[in-house]
């Protein structure tokens, strides 16, 4: 039977496979990384209590790139070039979601909506995150080989998207809440295409490493295609809504700052 828990089952045991998929998710780890890292440098000076907040969620992001180069090195493995089909990352930025990386690399100060743009778009990507790490959790959690490494990027997603949850919430408190509700749809809907296309990239991909029959790709790629279109018909509205999270000031550090419009 066709599985979440077999399909990641059948790529960890293939080095080829693994090798791709851990150096897939060390690129976006690290591209992140970069991102938070640029962004909490560049904070505007009303928000700068934000700016070790964001310099945690970057330095998390760092962290995980470098341990799934880690568990490459464990198998005596080097990371591959990561194709650019697969690059959820530089997917979103071309199709203007999120701050783009020209504006990052200026060292101009980011405007009061570019911090609203930057935490609305990790709200919807660190949903998608946080989920994508309780599957793995959930199934190779205890795994003697990644399992260690999946328990804490798992907890420190959850903690990505709490922190967004909280901070979009006390700028929506202070008047902010129209520009939220507009960047976080439209990122919304923008990401679920681009989650549907890398998924089919790197199945296609997986497919030929791993010579799957074309009924099993064929089924996958139904599969993919069928999520989309339940995430287009409402699913999306998961990756929009607030809530006060359970953990509060889960990325630490910053005092208050002056949120209001």
């Amino acid at each position: 039977m066709l599985t979440a828990r077999s399909l990641f089952q059948e790529i960890l045991e293939d080095d080829a496979s693994y090798r791709l998929f851990c150096s897939i998710a060390a690129g976006g780890e690290a591209q992140g990384g970069w991102e938070n890292g640029r962004i909490a440098a560049l904070v505007p000076e009303r928000f700068r209590a934000l700016a070790p907040k964001i310099a945690r969620h970057g330095a998390d992001e760092d962290k995980h790139g470098r341990i799934f180069l880690a568990l490459l090195r464990k198998r005596g493995l080097e990371p591959v070039e990561v194709p650019p089909e697969t690059d959820y990352t530089m997917l979103l930025e071309r199709r203007g979601i999120g701050l783009p990386h020209d504006k990052l690399r200026r060292d101009e100060p980011l405007t009061e909506r570019d911090v609203i743009t930057y935490l609305a778009h990790s709200r919807v990507t660190e949903q998608r995150a946080a989920e994508q790490m309780r599957l793995l959790a959930a199934h190779f959690g205890d795994h003697p080989e990644i399992g260690r490494a999946i328990r804490m990027i798992c907890h420190d997603e959850t903690n990505h998207l709490a922190y967004c949850h909280e901070e979009l919430l006390r700028l929506a408190a202070a008047g902010h809440g129209p520009a939220i509700r507009s960047v976080l749809r439209e990122s919304a809907l923008a990401e679920t295409e681009v989650h549907r296309d890398v998924g089919l990239a790197v199945m296609g991909r997986m497919g030929r490493i791993l010579g799957w029959p074309r009924a099993k790709s064929a089924a996958l790629t139904a599969g993919i295609h069928g999520l989309h279109v339940a995430e287009r018909l409402g699913g999306w509205r998961r990756m929009v809504s607030l809530r006060m999270p359970e953990r509060r000031n889960a990325l630490g550090g910053g005092g208050p700052y002056d949120a209001r419009v």
